[in-house]
């Protein structure tokens, strides 16, 4: 693979510059609801040495009766400080499962104008597998200041989303399975009707893994766009269950060179749960 401080970077990489001076790696492993696994406890446990875990559930909307939702921008700035993550430093996420919610963590950077931050490809399972280091010691954080500069056109929320599949100006990508998005699969949130939203385009973000759990090259990525019937001409809305996975689209869509992608935060755990909202079952 190609290595891009902006995108995705190899554990050879990241094994190159873990001592530099301005490398901030984190972990951004959540887990979804019935795992029975604690995140935070996984990390302390063992990490990639300085690391600092990102909680994705805690750095974000308290306001919000949606799970994780984007947080507001002074309280993203304050636990990137306390964390010491701040202008200047190259960022480097990864996660337990291999490429599932760092993701999330890259697009948050992104959404707040922060550039110099990749994902690890593969993640904490191939760091392992290479026999890399780990430690389960603190990081030693020095403050640090971040500018934030949010960037508004990259995400959507319910009203957008519902116009843009009204109108079809948008290719709607979902992550979710097969079977969840064409309504066979019961949601694991509990009140959710099943389905997709209607006009979306089904690209389960597994399909743009390898079985080793890294990202695809951008020519299999164009592949898998195209085998999903995907105008890559059209701006482009990711969508999932809560917001996690639907990053991972979007990190694709970045490694093919298109830009022009925003992700629907709420996702089906909000479009589901109104019964005004319009709902497909099916195949697209």
């Amino acid at each position: 693979m190609t290595d891009d401080p902006k995108t995705l970077v190899s554990t050879d990489w990241l094994a190159a510059h873990l001592k530099d001076p301005d490398l901030r790696v984190l972990d951004g492993t959540t887990f979804l609801p019935g795992t029975g696994r604690d995140a935070r406890a996984e990390y302390a446990a063992a990490h990639i040495p300085g690391a600092r875990f990102f909680d994705i559930e805690e750095i974000s909307d308290a306001r919000s009766a949606l799970p994780h939702m984007v947080p507001p921008v002074e309280k993203f700035m304050s636990r990137l400080r306390a964390m010491g993550v701040g202008d200047g430093h190259q960022v480097v996420v990864y996660d337990t499962h291999g490429l599932f919610s760092a993701a999330r963590v890259w697009w948050l950077f992104r959404l707040m104008g922060q550039e110099n931050v990749a994902v690890l490809d593969g993640g904490f399972p191939k760091w392992q597998a290479e026999g890399r280091e780990t430690d389960d010691l603190p990081p030693i954080v020095r403050d640090r200041h971040m500018t934030v500069r949010r960037q508004n056109h990259m995400v959507r929320d319910v009203t957008q989303v519902s116009a843009a599949a009204k109108l079809g100006d948008h290719e709607i990508l979902d992550a979710r399975s097969a079977g969840r998005f064409r309504g066979e699969e019961p949601e694991p949130r509990p009140g959710l009707r099943s389905g997709h939203i209607p006009g979306s385009k089904n690209v389960p973000y597994t399909d743009l893994l390898t079985p080793e759990g890294t990202m695809k090259s951008p020519e299999e990525l164009r592949a898998v766009f195209d085998a999903a019937g995907v105008d890559l001409a059209k701006p482009a809305i990711t969508t999932c269950g809560s917001g996690i996975t639907a990053a991972v689209i979007n990190l694709a869509l970045e490694r093919i060179g298109k830009t022009d992608h925003a992700l629907y935060d709420g996702s089906w755990t909000e479009w589901g749960a109104f019964p005004t909202l319009p709902v497909a079952t099916g195949e697209a």
